[in-house]
């Protein structure tokens, strides 16, 4: 057995559950061993009923009072309910559907009971269905891992368990012993045992430690030797002339000191020596396209050629109009390629890029495929580049002979991160907002003002605006979260009826997702009831109104970022967070949208909070994906980290010695396997 070894044949999986374990990304042994779990459950530390906290998960010693009561429910439904004490206080037990309970839960002995404690109706202590054990089992800490539908955490602990078995013959160690040392980390063998079956905080913290480490290291690795390649590439495609002061001069508006700044310096790689590799980092709204458009006027403007790569169709469709109508008083010919475009003009767009007559050609992942060819391309731009990954940057690249390079974020991050998170990239900042920006009034409300929010609605649709509503979403199990698609079957056939409504989430398929967004974009649906898959990359300024439901589930600058689909139009545009929520955390996440709409004060603060919402998204921004480190609590060991890297590379850039090629073959990997 080796670390690609597939994990059917691992004793205890099979063909069936490796099937369940695919859908979880998890198709070898060496998988397996690094399928983190997501939470634990600490059977070791035990707390009185008296002191047992409210509402948050503990472990309580007591013994059944009495044997367990069974009580018919609505549907035909069972639940059995039992007393239990620890001597300094009673605790209710309530369990739903489990015939067994009888046999499992005898009077006079004693148990361990883990869950949640709540208050009941009347005020007294109770656990609905906790887990349990008798009392002299070992008490552990218990890890608990994502899961399906058929293959509980339960059954991933065994197998997890069954996997550490082989880590003598499967485990190898990248990092030399000098280096663990140096760092105080230990063995990477060590560490899996500890991060799956801690024996207590400590010793999880220590495996943590060692593979937050390696994550970090082997992404620093990385991404150090990508800036240091990009840097010593030759420009190939040196601008002669600068003419962005003359396309400026052409438009009806006046830049911002921080568009004009972020041209000149991006005008000052493209005239330099080096190639340029660029991130261009803005709110929403704050003018990243006229700034791009200069640059690709002054590519045009000295014989060559520029490509733009958006993730989804509307979003490429959008940028043609844009350009279009930045382009108009100009002779700058701007083209649309998408897997939309009909065969015979895609042959003829590809025939016209080949010739060099298209200045300027827009598209999706369609303009990276093979048999698309380019005259002479000296510029290459990917927008929302939190959705593309470095492997689709450098295909896109590679399209030509080392053409300078802009990528644009609408996430705004604090520029200390963005240069480590961007490591192969330079940084432009446009942190000014246009002067006819409007601002995006935004209001918190409980669940209760219902009623008052979709009468506000409809006197938006009544008037010819658009709206979104926004939902999270939903994990099995979470009965008191409403589904997008529930959601929108209840508002169509109730609350607006006789209205236009759409519905759009992340299992759609690509197409049918288009077509809806498609749709709103050209005001065929009035209301968009969705999941956070509109967070980026929809622009209707038509939109003036967005609700966003359950917000208490969305990290502070996700809610920012889903405030930005509204706000685009010259209408006063609203968002509207709605929840119940009574957590202090939450609170002071709305407190801090209402007071602001500056999405870098809003990036501090989420820096600071580190809340539950995930501040990168599940993306990581087109990084390789991290499996246990966070790029936002993880600081210390991000810069220590960065420190190893940097020395390591200095000594030997290209990994050749002896003790480094394991770390090679792990940076490799790691970067070999796509990032979205």
């Amino acid at each position: 057995m080796d670390i690609n070894t597939d994990i059917k044949y691992l004793k205890g999986v099979g063909s069936a559950r490796a099937a369940e374990f695919n859908k979880l990304g998890v198709d070898t042994v060496d998988a397996l061993l690094h399928f983190y779990p997501r939470n634990y459950e600490d059977w070791s530390k035990i707390v009185s009923i008296k002191d047992a906290p409210i509402d948050e998960n503990c472990c309580i010693r007591a013994i059944v009072s009495h044997v367990p009561t069974k009580h018919l429910i609505k549907g035909g439904r069972t639940l059995y309910k039992v007393s239990v004490t620890d001597g300094k206080g009673m605790l209710n037990l309530t369990f739903f559907n489990n015939k067994y309970i009888p046999q499992m839960l005898k009077e006079n002995e004693e148990y361990l009971f883990y869950g949640k404690v709540l208050y009941s109706r009347i005020g007294v202590k109770e656990m609905l269905s906790p887990m349990f054990i008798k009392a002299e089992q070992n008490e552990k800490i218990r890890p608990i891992y994502h899961a399906t539908a058929k293959l509980s955490s339960r059954t991933i602990e065994k197998c997890v368990t069954e996997a550490l078995k082989h880590t003598d013959e499967i485990v190898k160690d990248p990092l030399p012993e000098e280096m663990r040392k140096k760092y105080r980390l230990c063995t990477l063998k060590e560490a899996l045992f500890s991060v799956h079956f801690p024996v207590d905080n400590a010793d999880l913290e220590k495996g943590r430690r060692r593979l937050i480490f390696d994550e970090l290291f082997y992404l620093q690795m990385g991404l150090i030797r990508l800036k240091d390649k990009n840097r010593e590439t030759e420009n190939r495609h040196i601008l002669q002339r600068d003419y962005s002061g003359e396309f400026i001069r052409t438009l009806p508006f006046e830049l911002t000191n921080a568009q004009k700044r972020s041209i000149a310096e991006a005008i000052g790689d493209m005239s330099g020596e080096k190639m340029m590799n660029r991130l261009l980092q803005g709110d929403v709204g704050s003018g990243k396209t006229a700034v791009a458009a200069a640059l690709i006027y002054a590519v045009a403007k000295n014989k060559m050629q520029s490509a733009l790569m958006a993730p989804t169709e509307v979003l490429a469709e959008q940028h043609l109009r844009t350009f279009e109508k930045m382009f108009k008083n100009t002779d700058i010919k701007v083209e649309l390629l998408t897997g939309s475009t009909k065969a015979k003009e895609k042959r003829e767009i590809k025939q016209r890029l080949k010739s060099g007559e298209t200045d300027l050609v827009i598209g999706t992942h369609a303009i990276i495929q093979q048999d698309v060819e380019f005259n002479n391309i000296g510029f290459v731009v990917t927008d929302e580049q939190h959705r593309f990954g470095v492997n689709q940057r450098t295909v896109l690249r590679d399209k030509g002979e080392s053409p300078h390079v802009l990528v644009m974020s609408a996430t705004p991050i604090p520029r200390t991160l963005a240069l480590i998170i961007y490591g192969d990239l330079d940084v432009s900042v446009l942190d000014e907002m246009p002067l006819n920006r409007k601002k995006t009034e935004t209001y918190f409300v409980t669940g209760e003002y219902h009623e008052r929010i979709y009468n506000f609605i409809k006197k938006h649709l009544d008037s010819g605006l658009q709206a979104f509503i926004v939902c999270p979403l939903v994990n099995e199990g979470e009965s008191d979260l409403i589904p997008a698609k529930e959601y929108y079957e209840k508002l169509s056939t109730t609350v607006f009826r006789g209205y236009r409504l759409g519905l759009l989430h992340g299992q759609m398929k690509g197409s049918e997702k288009e077509k809806i967004m498609r749709s709103f974009a050209e005001n065929e649906i009035q209301l968009l009831v969705s999941t956070v898959v509109i967070e980026v990359g929809i622009d209707v300024p038509n939109a003036a109104l967005i609700v966003i439901e359950n917000a208490e589930r969305f990290g502070l600058s996700q809610l920012h970022q889903l405030r930005g689909r509204v706000g685009r139009g010259s209408e006063k545009s609203t968002c509207i967070l709605v929840s119940d929520s009574q957590s202090e955390n939450a609170k002071q996440r709305f407190d801090i949208m209402c007071k602001t709409t500056d999405g870098f004060k809003i990036a501090d603060e989420d820096l600071k909070m580190r809340g539950p919402g995930d501040f990168f998204g599940s993306k990581q921004h087109g990084l390789p994906s991290l499996k246990i480190a966070s790029l936002l609590t993880d600081n210390e060991l991000l810069m220590l980290s960065r420190t190893a890297a940097a020395e390591l590379l200095e000594d030997d850039f290209d990994m050749k010695k002896k003790e480094h090629i394991q770390i090679r073959h792990q940076v490799n990997r790691l970067f070999s396997q796509p990032s979205i």
